[in-house]
């Protein structure tokens, strides 16, 4: 490996220094790409002795393998010199001010002058892999010089500079474009008694509402009206009338569902995965009157975003999608609570801005702690970015109350529990991609959203209250509060009595 970069580089530098007139671009497919098995191992240790991994911990060689080993997209997050404590001002920055625009055209310009070197003619337009988002100072650019990776990273301008396309073993992963997708069919042979419970005025009560109260805080009123909560997911099925046509029937009436998508390249809000479909389904089905599964929040209002292909947030384009939609969060004032059963291993600064873009909005958020596929099962601590103190982890456990479900991550970072497992592999109830036939569905993402239904019952019963203050009753209501567990955090939300 050794000895391929430095022919690498060599040939760089005969580039650099011969006549620009006689240069052409290099394809893509003649770039030696540095083996990634060192790299992985650097993140897989890091992942073990941290608990996170941050890009700013690579160096400038790491960064080139895992941009040429996958998608050659680098993160460019830029401010103007001397500027202080950006996380703080991150939601009120004016980015087509002066000194915004003169520090993005300096650290964009220093990417050009060195992409040049490979190719002469290059324009800025050619660099740019993805429209920018107006309201967040990062752009994303295409890189197939090495020698591009150390030239920002020098540069006072630069806030990160980082692959947004790359995770550990991806090379080897096939369920990477597919992880949580093709899972959300009905299920027919669910038991009247052990699966759900019949209620009014005609709907199923999944089996685990018990171990959380949400029906007795349905009986006191509490149902989620007023409140809205936006799901981040995989988009939301066509074929599912209760997120559709129906989503206002028998006790659910009033309320609203809203559809967008910021997937780069995506043409509907259309889930083809059917993650997304299972989530708003978990959080606010309608209690309704055909038989199907009834949400926690089944009066509070849903935006549905389709902003990754699946679960696993490996690719440019989903890690994009996802931070445009926690902008978008940040700007619409209506949604309360945010809602996202996704993530990755590796740290990410853009979805970290966005997420601190609406966090510092007053947005209250949920992420999913972690669900282990084959190729991320090596490592069960809460990823990224349910690792961020400005988001809530959430994971699931199973009916004895003590362990955290088979495939479900857990750690110092995970602040609520929701029971989602008995027998192994029975889960809780939620909406199919179609039929009035309920699915079932697992993992710390439908804990994930289950918690933010409970929320919107909260912030459904007191409307003015603040993100800190709705957060509180729920740690209040938790089984080990005022004391943290190791793993579980605060334990199990007690919905009657956080809507007391």
């Amino acid at each position: 490996m050794k000895k391929t970069t430095v022919l690498v580089l060599a040939a760089l530098l005969l580039a650099v220094n011969s006549c620009r007139k006689q240069e052409t671009a290099v394809p893509v497919e003649q770039i030696v790409a540095p083996d990634p098995g060192s790299l992985d191992d650097f993140i897989h240790v890091k992942l073990e002795e941290k608990g996170e991994f941050l890009w700013s911990w690579a160096s400038d060689a790491q960064i080139w393998t895992a941009l040429s080993n996958s998608d050659f997209v680098l993160s460019v997050g830029y401010q103007p010199a001397g500027f202080t404590n950006i996380n703080e001002k991150i939601h009120q920055l004016d980015l087509q001010s002066s000194e915004w625009k003169a520090a993005r055209k300096a650290v964009m310009q220093i990417a050009l002058d060195s992409e040049r070197a490979l190719n002469p003619a290059l324009r800025e337009s050619d660099l740019l892999a993805f429209e920018e988002n107006p309201y967040l100072p990062v752009f994303n650019i295409y890189v197939k010089n090495p020698a591009t990776v150390t030239a920002l990273r020098n540069v006072a301008m630069l806030r990160y500079a980082e692959p947004i396309g790359y995770e550990p073993y991806m090379t080897v992963a096939k369920e990477r474009s597919d992880s949580g997708c093709g899972s959300n069919a009905p299920q027919t042979g669910l038991v009247a008694g052990s699966d759900y419970t019949v209620i009014a005025p005609n709907c199923k009560q999944s089996w685990n509402y018990a171990y959380h109260n949400i029906a007795q805080a349905w009986n006191n009123g509490n149902t989620g009206a007023g409140a809205t909560v936006m799901i981040i997911d995989s988009g939301v099925s066509s074929t599912q009338d209760n997120l559709g046509s129906a989503f206002n029937q028998g006790s659910s009436s009033g309320r609203t569902i809203t559809k967008y998508y910021t997937l780069p390249g995506a043409t509907s809000v259309n889930d083809p995965c059917g993650h997304g479909t299972s989530m708003l389904g978990a959080c606010g089905a309608p209690r309704g009157t055909d038989g199907n599964a009834v949400g926690v929040a089944y009066n509070a209002n849903l935006v549905s975003v389709r902003a990754a292909e699946d679960v696993l947030l490996n690719t440019s384009s989903e890690t994009v999608g996802v931070s445009n939609a926690f902008t978008l969060a940040g700007n619409t004032a209506s949604v309360k609570i945010v809602s996202m059963s996704m993530g990755r291993l590796t740290s990410v600064s853009q979805i970290s801005d966005a997420i601190i873009y609406a966090y510092n909005n007053g947005k209250l958020i949920f992420c999913a702690a972690g669900t282990s596929y084959s190729w991320t099962a090596w490592f069960a601590g809460v990823i990224f970015p349910a690792t961020m103190s400005q988001a809530v982890a959430v994971t699931g456990i199973q009916t004895n109350l003590t362990s955290r479900c088979s495939a479900c991550h857990s750690g110092s970072k995970v602040e609520f529990v929701v029971v989602m497992e008995k027998n192994g592999d029975d889960h809780p109830l939620s909406l199919a991609d179609y039929s009035n036939d309920p699915s079932t569905v697992g993992g710390s993402s439908v804990s994930t959203a289950t918690t933010a239904g409970i929320a919107a019952l909260v912030w459904g019963k007191y409307p003015s209250w603040t993100r800190l203050q709705v957060l509180n009753r729920l740690k209040a209501s938790a089984n080990y509060y005022p004391s943290r567990h190791s793993q579980f955090g605060w334990g199990r939300i007690n919905a009657q009595v956080a809507t007391q």
